[in-house]
């Protein structure tokens, strides 16, 4: 059974990008919701939830290209 190195090679990219916003966007959102009194409140709550919503668009896209790359599904 082949399997597809350069499509692993991106599906693997997509999922180290996903890694840091998993962290990042909690984080953020948490840090909003900390410091309601401040101006940039709703700023600093937009770019967490903006965040999380990425990195569920980049793990979904890496576990995609990883099993199209291990099952050898041609595009």
């Amino acid at each position: 059974m082949p399997i597809n190195k350069k499509l692993l090679d991106k599906a693997i990219k997509y999922l180290l990008y996903a890694l840091p916003l998993m962290f990042i966007g909690p984080s953020l959102i948490y840090n909003a919701f900390i410091n309601k009194h401040n101006v940039w409140h709703y700023l600093v709550l937009a770019f967490g939830i903006m965040f999380c919503f990425l990195a569920v668009y980049f793990m979904f896209k890496g576990i995609k290209m990883l099993t199209d790359s291990l099952f050898n599904h041609d595009k």
